[in-house]
């Protein structure tokens, strides 16, 4: 099995997602040296960070965490360009792998029931043809032993593009709509919802208060990165 391992990769070499070199073995993904490049935020709590500091006034959030700093034409930017317009799905397992392994070692989230995706509209999934938090949640769902839903949240009105929209217009955007489908599941549960990257936490808030309508319904987020404006 590894003469055939070693053959294929001679034809076929895995690349690192960041630089482009090639991986040497043990490596995954990203090379070692880029990973350390990453520029970790390193929060020392999941109750009191940038994340959840994010949110106060707006929604409840019981705990909160994203593993990178975002900054533009950063590494962080490159690696999730590579995840969502690039197809390399392997970038969303590798976090999700990471952060995994991490919140077992600080035991933290234990008490999510659920681990819910932000939804892409179905226009978009038909063109990208996946969503880039897919491979991130079912990681976290094998480390954590959480159940991954993927299609209980769903967006049911495409928005315009928030990429060239100023801060305030992005964070007064109502053009998105989210849709529970069935509320009376989520009655009295802890939901951890996902995505890529935190801006101005509006997507996020809107898909809480969505779960918000359940009875007694907890939140807590978790993302691959935050970008610097929440800090």
């Amino acid at each position: 099995m590894k003469l055939l391992k070693d053959f294929f990769s001679l034809f076929f070499p895995e690349m690192c997602g960041i630089c482009d070199e090639q991986l040497v073995e043990n490596e995954k993904t990203i090379c070692t040296l880029c990973r350390h490049d990453l520029p970790l935020t390193n929060f020392t709590s999941f109750e009191e960070n940038s994340v959840t500091q994010t949110f106060f006034g707006r929604i409840d959030i019981e705990k909160g965490y994203s593993l990178l700093h975002f900054r533009k034409k950063g590494i962080t930017q490159k690696i999730i360009h590579e995840l969502k317009y690039r197809g390399n799905q392997e970038i969303g397992a590798f976090f999700g792998n990471w952060l995994g392994e991490m919140i077992l070692e600080k035991n933290e989230l234990k008490n999510v029931d659920y681990i819910i995706p932000v939804p892409l509209h179905p226009k978009k999934m038909k063109q990208r043809g996946y969503n880039q938090v897919t491979k991130f949640g079912e990681k976290l769902s094998e480390h954590l032993q959480i159940p991954y839903l993927e299609n209980e949240l769903v967006r049911v009105f495409a928005s315009k593009t928030q990429t060239f929209k100023a801060r305030f217009e992005r964070f007064s955007n109502v053009d998105t709509r989210f849709l529970v489908k069935n509320t009376t599941r989520f009655n009295n549960k802890h939901v951890l919802i996902i995505d890529d990257v935190i801006t101005t936490g509006a997507t996020l808030e809107a898909c809480a208060k969505e779960f918000q309508k359940s009875e007694n319904c907890k939140i807590s987020i978790l993302t691959m990165a935050c970008s610097d404006l929440i800090i």
